[in-house]
Formats: structure tokens, C-alpha cells, sequence
């Protein structure tokens, strides 16, 4: 048996990967074990990991990371954590391979206390750029960390071999989640009112904003911008928490605020995928800085107004309207937005991240690719910048 070990840290990784443990979980000749950390074991974001739970799979072993905070040294020292805490686990159970996925810095300690067991890294969401976040420089450095490399588009994969990784480790897969939009019987209104507890208005909002971390001083400035906006819009909002980044309180602090003054408004620690992506069908537009405005919404043809610097440099499609932090560039989106010209101009939209069958590559790659020398010593590639490189 091949053992895969594939680390999980919050609600939004876990519903991506989620296709893929599944057929990871039925596969003859693996053996699947999950290593869950982050925001999963902490009651102030929901402890998720019992969804995982749940869902049927079993946890191999819960590392505990996350401090009560959220400053840079609280980061950092988190960071610290999951170093210690992984060697640990993987000093009581070495796998044959580790799976890790995107730019969290809970997956970066993952793959650096792998190294000196010489464990071979998976790395899935590789090559993307996110201007506004320090995202980026965890997400090159595991791709230098990593043996493997699941990346959503071509050009992703062009930049991963720009980054000195030899062509034959990388496959373009697309992008996991979408998968899970074939698979989830969606709900209907009725369904998602009743899971909501709450009556769904004919216009209404999905707002998830995230800290932008290169710019963590400015958080509550930014979330304060954004609520103008929204007061001003005076439209009814669905809030989902942000991720445990540096400065987060702030911004679930002033989300909360503004709910209690705005009763037509709400906000959900952990909606889960099929509620997520549900919502997503019967929203008039999404707005904030996440990842599911430029991944999965363009599968439901769902405008979306992305806020700020936190995505920028991210491919996306011509449903995400890019404006800037203030009040009024955001106010303005969300009128585009809803307008029904602009949903209308939609109507061809393409997702430019595939239409969804990554579980089936990527498990194809580790349960086939030889755990041997050439697979664990890296050799720089020297990119000729005269050629491109064609990935099958």
C-alpha cells in the first residue's frame, strides 16, 4: 500500500480537496490518511474538522498551530507551531507522499517539516499570483518545497517551470473545486432558506472579505470602506467569516457590528460547500476579496465585484469586476454588478479553470509516479526564455 497523507487547515481547502479524498479514499492500492490543523481546531472558526468527520473520512492525526492571535508575531510564531507539530506526526507515521494545497502559511510548515524526512510533496494551486497578500511567497516557496505540481491553467504551469522546476514534474489538472460542482445535487430556494433559517430577499449579496496581509495595518480602514459601501447599496447581505490572517478580528468585529444595526443582514462561521455554492446560484452578485470569486463563480455565471490588491494578478473571468478599496469605486461595482445589462453579457462566460475532473489526474500521478531518486532530487531547470515549454 502507498500511503498519502493530505493536509487539510481550514473549511475552503477541505471543500476543494474534497473530490479528490473521495476517490483517493476508494482507490485500490492507496492508503489515505488526513493530518488536520489551523482553523479546523479552533472553536472561534467553527471547528470544522468535524465536517471531515462527518463526511466519513478519518482524521490521522489533529496538529495544533493556530495561537490566539492574529499579529505578526502570532503568525510567525504559528508558523513555529506547525514545524514542531508536524515533525512530530511524521516521526510517529512517515508517508510515502504529502499533499498540500495553495498558499496558507499552515501548508508552508507542512512541506518545510517534511524536507529533512525527504518525504515527496505534492503541491496543487501552484504558479498563481496574489499581489496584495504574502501568499505569494509561501506559495513559490512550496512550489520550491514540492516534487509534484497540480496547477490550474498553462500559464500557471509556465510560471512553475519559470521557477526552475523541471516540465515533467507539473500537470495541468484545472482546478479541483470545480468539481464539486458536478458532483452536489444543489440545493433549491426552499432547501437553502430552511438550511439559512432565514428568507432569501428576490437581491441580495454574498460578501466574504479576507485581510490583505501585505497590508494588515490598513484592515480595519479597508472592511470600514467596504460596509459604506454596503450601507449605501442598501441591499441585504450574507457575510461568511474571513480566514485566520493577520488582523481578522478586526474584520469579523466591525461585520458583526454592522449586522447588529442592519437586521435584514447575517453572517455564518462555516456555510459549508454545498450552501456556499448554492447561495452562489441565487445571489444578485458576490463581493469581497476571495478566491471563490475568481475560481468557482464563473461557473454560475455570478458577478463579482473583487475588492482591492488581495487576487490582483490572478486569471480570471469576465464576470469579476476589479475596483479599489474605497467606498465609493465599490458602491459603484456592485450597481454594475447587479445591473441586469452586465448579467445579461454573461451569458456565453467560459471558466477559464476547466469544467472539473482533477481528481481523477491527480490521483492517476501518486499512485503511479515512482518513489525513487528522480522523484525526490530536484534539478534546477534553466529556462531558455527564447522557447516555451508545451505541458500535456
Amino acid at each position: 500500500m502507498r500511503s498519502i497523507s493530505v493536509v487539510s487547515v481550514s473549511r475552503a481547502d477541505y471543500g476543494i480537496y474534497h473530490p479528490l479524498l473521495t476517490r483517493l479514499s476508494k482507490e485500490p492500492g492507496l492508503e489515505l490518511s488526513i493530518l488536520v490543523t489551523g482553523m479546523h481546531l479552533s472553536p472561534e472558526f467553527g471547528s470544522t474538522f468535524r465536517v471531515i468527520e462527518q463526511d466519513g473520512f478519518q482524521i490521522a492525526d489533529k496538529i495544533e498551530t493556530l495561537l490566539s492571535s492574529d499579529t505578526p508575531q502570532g503568525i510567525a510564531k504559528s508558523i513555529g507551531m506547525g514545524i514542531l507539530g508536524f515533525a512530530q506526526s511524521y516521526s510517529g507515521k512517515k508517508p510515502d507522499m504529502l499533499v498540500i494545497l495553495g498558499d496558507r502559511f499552515e501548508m508552508y510548515a507542512a512541506a518545510v517539516a517534511a524536507l529533512p524526512f525527504t518525504i515527496p510533496v505534492a503541491h496543487i494551486h501552484g504558479g498563481e499570483v496574489t499581489q496584495g497578500a504574502f501568499d505569494d511567497g509561501l506559495r513559490h516557496s512550496l512550489t520550491k518545497l514540492s516534487h509534484l505540481h497540480f496547477v490550474s491553467t498553462q500559464e500557471y504551469g509556465q510560471r512553475v517551470i519559470q521557477l526552475g522546476e523541471e516540465p515533467w514534474r507539473i500537470k495541468v489538472c484545472g482546478a479541483p473545486s470545480l468539481e464539486n460542482l458536478r458532483n452536489f445535487q444543489l440545493l433549491s430556494r426552499a432547501e437553502l432558506e430552511f438550511r439559512l433559517d432565514r428568507k432569501l430577499p428576490d437581491t441580495f449579496l454574498v460578501v466574504t472579505f479576507h485581510p490583505v496581509t501585505l497590508e494588515y495595518e490598513k484592515s480595519e480602514d479597508y472592511i470600514n470602506e467596504l460596509l459604506c459601501a454596503l450601507h449605501e447599496v442598501n441591499l441585504p447581505v450574507i457575510f461568511s467569516l474571513p480566514n485566520a490572517d493577520t488582523n481578522s478580528r478586526v474584520i469579523i468585529q466591525r461585520t458583526k457590528e454592522f449586522i447588529s444595526t442592519h437586521l435584514d443582514s447575517s453572517i455564518f462561521d462555516n456555510l459549508g460547500q454545498r450552501v456556499y455554492f448554492s447561495l452562489m446560484t441565487a445571489a444578485s452578485a458576490m463581493v469581497g476579496n476571495s478566491s471563490s470569486g475568481i475560481i468557482e463563480a464563473a461557473t454560475f455565471k455570478l458577478p463579482v465585484v473583487n475588492i482591492g490588491t488581495r487576487q490582483k494578478g490572478r486569471i480570471h473571468g469576465k464576470n469579476v469586476i476589479d475596483v479599489g478599496y474605497h467606498h465609493t469605486e465599490i458602491r459603484a461595482g456592485v450597481s454594475r454588478a447587479i445591473s441586469p445589462s452586465f448579467r445579461e453579457s454573461l451569458r456565453d462566460l467560459v471558466n477559464p479553470y476547466g469544467q472539473g475532473s482533477s481528481s481523477e489526474i491527480i490521483t492517476e500521478v501518486l499512485k503511479s509516479i515512482p518513489l525513487d531518486g528522480k522523484l525526490v532530487v530536484k534539478q534546477f531547470y534553466d529556462l531558455d526564455c527564447a522557447r516555451q515549454i508545451e505541458l500535456k
